[in-house]
């Protein structure tokens, strides 16, 4: 009955886990402060004949010191024997790291006498031998009366040594819990050998004004590449709104149509090909705009091939995106986080691959440990002119009572002749709001509700940081409410990113031709 119910994540068995969590803590605690004072207050004892000289006087003397300790207190065999149990339970329910159990058929074991046994303490070691050695060990203790048999109990000797470390591993497991991924959030930042960043917020800010009086400056001697981010595939109107904006200026402009829920390598590849394709076919280099994953994808595909686009590839601009990682996927599917006791990764396991037929490699690729083995393995070119840009999500009430336009359903033609559209719509600022005070709460970082500011910060980039607040969904998906009238919207913000860039880009070729003469 208890085997079956090990791994059962049900709230009872939870609190039943806690039950021998706090146990063995109280067991381990309590012999702390018994044996402090004992070792302490004891007599001196006559010093036993040494029965080895390899064996110095402070290992006599601690022997001595555990001989009055076991003597003076008779329940210690009754804890130990429980925690040993205790620990044996613990290890099937949670692996702790640096814990090894001892087999049953080669543990050492130790006979405790009683507090009525003789004042000099009888420890006897054996190994539970093959049935073959019995004779031995009969013959070994053929002197002791049955009485003294009865008197002891056996327990592994390693049994204290064991339940340190297990209590450590508990310890170390319960502090990477509640620290999560707070010693990770900004590491990019933290690392003095990366490059600095530059901020260009208020250049930003006036490219914008210019863009909503209509004032373009988007060249037509590239074309433009929007690339959409996760589950980008189950939202048929990502992005498409910026697609048609740029497209009535004239401007050549598509979407990579890469499967958002595959690993970052794969749509590195797939991303690679686009815009080999988009050059061969127009003779013209390509502007990159990527959106959350989708930036982390587009920044992969220059590390990845650099050499084979550094004549195809004008920029690269990156909004929202987890280019460090981002503290969501990493509490989600890191070892020994809150997913962990409820079966939080099997869940999104099932999630993307059987519901949205991706790949779980998708949303680990976005954990901080992937991010930092990635970037220290392939690097972002230092010659690729690169804008960053983050916000932080709002939680004011039309915010969150706005619904996001996530795609249409059409229904079967009328009487007429003519289909009906019905908007297909999502709280999805709602949603980003409170993953956002979440982050708060408990790391005290701002975010845009999945991607915290400190981590869409690429080294050695441009970076915009606008006051606005603007959750992380804003900027692919429209409203159904319409923008103020004193307020850009997302296509004017990513044509105002854009341009940045284009200007970025001259910048730092002009820097190099001033540097070649």
């Amino acid at each position: 009955m208890l085997r079956s119910r090990l791994f059962d994540p049900s709230p009872d068995v939870i609190r039943f886990h806690d039950y021998h969590l706090a146990s063995a803590a109280s067991i381990l605690i309590s012999l702390l402060w018994i044996t402090t004072p004992v070792m302490r207050e004891s007599p001196p004892t006559q010093e036993e004949p040494s029965t080895s000289s390899a064996v110095d006087d402070s290992n006599s003397a601690d022997r001595v010191e555990d001989s009055q300790l076991f003597l003076s207190v008779p329940a210690l065999n009754q804890a130990a024997s429980y925690l040993a149990q205790t620990a044996s339970f613990l290890t099937q329910c949670l692996p702790v790291p640096g814990y090894v159990g001892l087999s049953e058929e080669d543990q050492e074991l130790v006979t405790l006498p009683s507090a009525s046994a003789s004042g000099r303490l009888s420890v006897q070691t054996s190994s539970v031998e093959p049935a073959a050695t019995n004779s031995s060990l009969g013959q070994a203790d053929s002197g002791r009366s049955p009485s003294q048999e009865n008197t002891g109990q056996m327990v592994p000797s390693h049994v204290f040594q064991n339940g340190a470390s297990l209590f450590q591993g508990l310890v170390e497991r319960a502090r990477k819990t509640v620290r999560g991924s707070a010693d990770d959030i900004g590491w990019l930042q933290r690392d003095q050998s990366l490059p600095t960043t530059e901020d260009g917020t208020a250049r930003f800010l006036e490219i914008l004004d210019s863009a909503r009086k209509n004032e373009h400056k988007l060249p037509d001697s590239v074309v433009y590449l929007l690339v959409p981010g996760l589950f980008s595939n189950h939202g048929p109107l990502y992005f498409v709104k910026t697609k048609a904006y740029f497209s009535k200026m004239g401007l050549a402009c598509h979407i990579a149509k890469i499967h958002s829920e595959s690993s970052v390598s794969k749509n590195a590849r797939e991303i690679k090909e686009y815009i080999e394709e988009i050059y061969w076919g127009s003779r013209k280099r390509v502007l990159l705009l990527g959106h959350s994953k989708g930036g982390v994808d587009a920044a992969a595909a220059l590390s990845l091939y650099w050499s084979q686009l550094k004549d195809k590839v004008a920029g690269l601009a990156l909004a929202q995106s987890p280019y460090g990682g981002s503290p969501v996927a990493s509490d989600i599917l890191r070892e020994g986080q809150l997913g962990d006791y409820v079966r939080l990764r099997k869940i999104m396991e099932i999630l993307v691959s059987k519901v949205l037929k991706g790949d779980l490699q998708a949303l680990e690729d976005l954990t901080y440990e992937k991010r930092k083995e990635f970037l220290r393995q392939h690097p972002l070119p230092q010659d690729v002119p690169i804008v960053s840009f983050h916000t932080e999500a709002s939680i004011t009430p039309s915010v969150l009572t706005a619904l996001s336009h996530v795609a249409h359903l059409e229904l079967p033609i009328a009487a007429d002749g003519n289909s009906t559209r019905i908007p297909v719509v999502m709280p999805l600022s709602a949603a980003m709001a409170a993953c956002s005070q979440l982050l708060v709460a408990r790391y005290g970082e701002k975010s845009d509700g999945l991607v915290t500011r400190k981590d869409a910060e690429v080294p050695g980039s441009v970076v915009v940081r606008p006051e606005r607040k603007l959750d992380h969904a804003w900027m692919v998906y429209s409203s159904l409410k319409e923008e103020p009238g004193d307020q850009a919207d997302t296509s004017q913000v990513c044509e105002a990113l854009l341009t940045l860039l284009v200007e970025v880009a001259q910048k730092r070729r002009h820097e190099m031709a001033m540097k070649d003469e």
